[in-house]
């Protein structure tokens, strides 16, 4: 046993069975108790992936906004994970942070889950490799990962309540394979229980904890519980959940001292959570005189260079991020590091180019005097989704402001809307409304006490807002929400609010809500689909209302949401749609961005349809008919349908692809960068065609009926042909696949080495993402027709030959059995095609097996 170990053992032992029991729940909504005796100091979680909030849900503390996970899956690059990870945690420790609250590695099981974009792929080894590379980027640095939601929580519909049914094959090969190599290989600290239960458990108290995760994994981390996700006793018994989120109050407490006392919870049960904890303390330097790093755990390496104890400002002290272009300084590597910069990197990494018929892309600057940017996304993109991975960016470069910026000044970069995407109430911004307390741009807020008593104030920039934890609202009866509306068209305005609770809104003399509004499906805080409810008001360019929203405080509240939204007067639709398309018409080159809204992709609800909202795909097709030569962005964090695929020359998508996503797009656009991406899921033509769609519990019940078939490998089964299908991706050259050597045998549990030899036949540099499959035919248990077995990235200058190694695991031959409940090898042939898609493998070989 080494010092820390023995360290915390004897910490274990010192403490009594109530302080023990308090560290097992957390202090606060973002942070855990600490405990002076055992020289522990609070530990402090945050929302992530792509971007790390803090502690305060406030607009006015900026945060670095990376490209979305889908975004950063379609790279297919490891070492850019691996990067996006470390700045992540230098970002969490300037912010006070210790525990980075994802990756999300839940599966893309069907392309309607609500936080598709939050997760990686629809297979397994993209999504664990990829995951293990931002894992071991932020752990080197000292920050904990916490690899979410475990497990089988594929969708959002009934998510604090439904029960998973999926079978043991599948459930090994598919929904546990990213956890066990996340666990075993890049050796995370945390682990996130999730809401959902699995076959009749739900996951907080479900067997799965004990084994495979702590028993057969050998997981000694801590098992942290969604929030509010831990719902009784039984999550404290003996291998269940270490961590219960947030606190103050929850099932434990008092209940548990009694019940170890009782006898009912073993005293080594709660022994272990704090041991745990204790260790997690040290890891990320929470532990006096124990460095940040200091405690490895299985497959993990210990930090590249020295890391220190917790150094950051603590939150609620004013900090406020670095603006754009800086970022925290990365201590494992000792250098600044540029999160701008690597965002806009990553941005083009993931973007892939779906179609480039004829060449359009990239666009030659030299022949552009007019180009046409149209479409909603074109000014208004979405950088992020929507729900618990929010951050707040400084800017978020639109593709207008990009263009413009990479274009000499001679070239017109102009802008037509085209179609409005959003049905309903905006968040007021800063630009419309006035704080009518100080005149400044924004909102103003109170904190009142039952007798109208202010407790405090802030001035806010935003319209949604959002306050966690019982010390943020403590004493507050009313929160009262101020702004003074100047309207900047003439015509009929909405004003409303979203939230959930009692709730009072006036505009002027009128009041337009009062009544108590009630939760929306999947969202039992209302933070995340909270409802609308609202009226309408005429008013003249230029008149001024003051607008004011009162909302009640249930007792003990620790999470509150309330949200100041107007919806402007509009143009119709066919006037926008018809100036869109002339613009276009008169342009040398068109762009069109469309997306989805935060209303359709997000936490807290699950898609209805693959359709891109609004008369989006009239406009693509308007403005192709008037340019032939379009160039269709799709800005969205999963696939949408495109029925008008065929009529347009060239296709990029662009994910949510982060705050530089205007830089990026035009790297990409002018071929500056060549797009990296290559598809991290199936992308169907229709959504009668996906074969895997189901995202509806029956009774409470969500089957997962189609076993291993998941994403590309149902396609397959299918035999339907989607409209792109997965690892698909083109760049700006031309590859020729020479040659697959690969071993003619093999013997079972080995690693095997295969190469494959390709040139780069085009006049551009290029970057190749090459891809394995086997398939076993004939094979005396049911299968995928095919699967994922290895990838690997390669560059290469034109006419440049070279070879990409692969190497396969030896998972990768192997499968789940239910009768013997364990991983076995059938010996006999197995075939491996590679290539540049699930769709395109011109080369092949045959491995036996023995």
């Amino acid at each position: 046993m080494d010092d820390v170990e023995a360290r915390v053992e004897e910490l274990v032992g010192r403490l009594d069975l109530e302080p023990k029991v308090r560290l097992c729940t957390g202090a606060s909504f973002w942070a855990t108790w600490d405990e002076p005796a055992a020289g522990l100091r609070p530990i402090v979680l945050s929302d992530g992936p792509a971007g790390v909030r803090g502690q305060a849900w406030d607009e006015r503390r900026t945060s670095t906004n990376l490209p979305s996970p889908t975004c950063m899956a379609a790279s297919w690059d490891e070492d850019l994970a691996e990067r996006l990870g470390r700045f992540l945690a230098t970002e969490a420790r300037a912010k006070g942070v210790d525990v980075l609250l994802g990756p999300t590695i839940n599966l893309h099981r069907s392309p309607l889950g609500g936080r598709h974009f939050e997760c990686f792929s629809e297979d397994p080894l993209l999504t664990a490799r990829i995951g293990a590379a931002y894992v071991r980027g932020v752990q080197d640095e000292g920050v904990a990962a916490t690899p979410k939601h475990y497990v089988a929580n594929d969708s959002e519909t009934e998510r604090f309540t439904v029960d998973t049914r999926v079978g043991e094959r599948a459930l090994r090969e598919l929904y546990l394979a990213p956890f066990e190599h996340l666990v075993r290989e890049a050796g995370a600290w945390l682990v996130m229980a999730a809401y959902n239960g699995v076959n009749g458990a739900t996951m907080t108290e479900n067997p799965l904890l004990a084994d495979p995760l702590k028993g057969e994994w050998g997981f000694d981390g801590v098992v942290v519980s969604d929030w509010r996700a831990a719902r009784s006793l039984a999550a404290a018994g003996p291998a269940a959940t270490d961590l219960v989120m947030p606190g103050p109050t929850g099932p434990w407490g008092a209940d548990l001292v009694a019940a170890v006392r009782a006898g009912s919870v073993p005293g080594s049960a709660v022994d272990d959570k704090v041991r745990r904890l204790l260790r997690l303390a040290a890891r990320v330097g929470a532990l006096d005189d124990v460095g940040a790093g200091a405690v490895d755990s299985p497959g993990h390496s210990q930090p590249r260079s020295g890391t220190v104890p917790h150094q950051g400002t603590r939150p609620g002290t004013g900090w406020v991020a670095p603006g754009r272009g800086q970022g925290a300084p990365g201590r494992g590597q000792g250098e600044a590091a540029d999160g701008a910069a690597l965002a806009r990197e990553a941005a083009a990494a993931g973007a892939v180019l779906a179609r480039n018929q004829g060449g359009v892309l990239p666009l030659d600057p030299a022949g552009l005097r007019r180009v046409a940017v149209v479409g909603p996304g074109a000014v208004r993109p979405r950088s992020q989704g929507g729900g618990s991975a929010t951050v707040f960016p400084a800017a978020v470069v639109s593709p207008v402001e990009g263009l413009r910026a990479a274009l000499e000044p001679g070239v017109e970069v102009v802008h037509g809307w085209g179609a409005r995407i959003r049905r309903g109430l905006e968040p007021v911004s800063a630009g419309q409304v006035t704080d009518p307390g100080t005149g400044e741009p924004g909102v103003g807020v109170r904190f009142l006490d039952g007798d109208g008593a202010v407790l405090g104030a802030e001035h806010r920039l935003a319209g949604k807002l959002i306050w966690t934890g019982r010390e943020v609202v403590a004493g507050t009866a009313t929160v009262e929400v101020t702004a003074r509306l100047r309207a900047r068209v003439d015509g009929e305005h909405g004003i409303g609010v979203a939230g959930t609770g009692q709730f009072r809104l006036t505009a002027g003399d009128a009041v337009l809500v009062d009544e108590l509004i009630r939760p929306g499906p999947g969202d039992a805080a209302g933070l995340l689909a909270a409802p609308e409810r609202g009226g309408r008001m005429v008013l003249a360019k230029g008149e001024e209302v003051d607008l004011t929203v009162v909302r009640w405080l249930e007792p003990g509240a620790t999470a509150v949401s309330v949200t100041l939204a107007v919806e402007e007067p509009a143009p119709p639709e066919e006037e926008e749609l018809a100036e869109a398309v002339a613009l276009a018409a008169g342009a040398d080159a068109a762009v069109v961005v469309v997306g989805t809204t935060e209303e359709i992709e997000s936490e807290g609800y699950d898609r209805t349809s693959l359709a891109l909202p609004g008369r989006q795909d009239d406009l693509v097709r308007a403005v192709a008919a008037v340019n032939p030569p379009t160039v269709a962005v799709v800005n969205a964090g999963s696939p949408v349908e495109l029925p008008w695929r065929d009529q347009v020359p060239a296709i990029l998508l662009s994910w949510f692809p982060g705050q530089e996503f205007g830089y990026a797009l035009a790297d990409v656009l002018l071929g500056r960068v060549e797009p990296g991406g290559r598809l991290p899921t199936t992308w169907p033509a229709r959504q009668a065609d996906v074969p895997v769609l189901d995202t509806r519990p029956v009774e409470g019940r969500l089957e997962y009926a189609e076993g291993i078939h998941v994403g590309y490998r149902a396609w397959a089964r299918a035999g339907t042909a989607p409209a792109f299908p997965f690892g698909h991706g083109l760049g700006y050259t031309t590859w020729a696949y020479e040659d697959l050597e690969a071993p003619a045998t093999a013997d079972a549990g080995h690693q095997v080495v295969v190469r494959v030899r390709l040139a780069n036949r085009g006049r551009r540099p290029g970057r190749e993402v090459v891809q394995a499959y086997l398939s076993r035919p004939g094979s005396t248990v049911e299968r995928p027709a095919l699967w994922l077995a290895g990838f690997a990235v390669v560059r290469a200058e034109p006419g440049q030959a070279v070879t990409a190694e692969l190497r396969l695991a030896p998972r990768a031959f192997q499968h789940w059995s239910a009768e013997t409940h364990a991983w076995e090898t059938e010996p006999g042939p197995y075939q491996l095609s590679a290539g540049r898609s699930v769709a395109d493998r011109p080369l092949t070989a045959e491995i036996a097996i023995r």
